[in-house]
């Protein structure tokens, strides 16, 4: 079965129809800009111009950046905040005229990774950041998700974490990896005294440069690269989108 993944972010909105068997994108994905200001009415015609590139007729599967509550957006930390009570799912559903799922961005990357990447037949408590604009998070606990986690906003040292340990702080303060790596180990440190993960998988656009700053963290959990790289969203939003997905089981 194919499904039509579609992964919203603060910075792109990137989509294409994904093999639920084996993650792979059926064809070259297609990204537009965010719309500014993110607005919910922006950002739905935002998704139907990925969806225009597409002679699709099936389900679809949507990652958003924010916690999700039965396709219903509760929060906004990198989106504009009129999407708070917005029902994307519903909307989508009613514009498409096909099956919509919604799911927390984050969420969505950490179900491929698990089912796909690194953290295939994991078991015990394995946690997922996506490091980019923000840091989002996914915690699987043998393999079951625990959604909308949200540990990219605990406070570290009167700040909230992301403003300073996300890969977007970094180009901001235009920080180096080495000084960045420092900022992202006490970021992990807090969350390993959390936690206590079998396993950390670094997502997110900076897991494509993980030789730049792992070899500078010093942490007692095993941390690792994510092997879907930028697909992971795509892929896990359309994962997603089957029912069987949540809770997503091990093998």
């Amino acid at each position: 079965m194919n499904v039509f993944g579609l992964d919203i972010g603060g910075s792109g909105i990137k989509g294409a129809p994904v093999d639920i068997e084996t993650g792979r994108l059926l064809s070259e994905r297609v990204r537009v800009g965010t719309p500014q200001p993110a607005t919910p009415e922006a950002i739905v015609e935002s998704v139907l111009e990925v969806l225009s590139h597409f002679d699709w007729e099936g389900p679809v599967g949507c990652g958003f950046p924010a916690v999700i509550k039965d396709g219903v957006i509760q929060t906004a930390a990198n989106v504009d905040g009129s999407n708070i009570g917005f029902d994307l799912r519903k909307t989508l559903q009613k514009r498409l005229e096909n099956p919509v799922s919604v799911i927390n961005d984050a969420d969505a990357a950490g179900l491929a990774e698990m089912r796909w990447g690194a953290g295939r037949g994991v078991r015990g408590v394995v946690l997922m950041l996506t490091i980019g604009t923000g840091i989002g998070s996914a915690l699987f606990v043998d393999g079951v998700l625990v959604p909308n986690t949200e540990l990219g906003h605990i406070e570290i040292d009167g700040h909230d974490a992301e403003t300073r340990a996300s890969d977007g702080a970094r180009k901001r303060q235009d920080l180096s990896w080495k000084k960045w790596a420092r900022r992202l180990e006490t970021y992990l440190n807090r969350v390993e005294d959390l936690l206590w993960p079998d396993l950390i998988i670094v997502g997110g656009g900076v897991s494509k440069k993980s030789e730049k700053f792992l070899p500078h963290i010093s942490t007692r959990t095993e941390v690792v690269p994510a092997k879907m790289h930028n697909q992971a969203g795509i892929a896990g939003a359309a994962l997603a989108a089957l029912p069987e997905a949540s809770p997503q089981l091990i093998d």
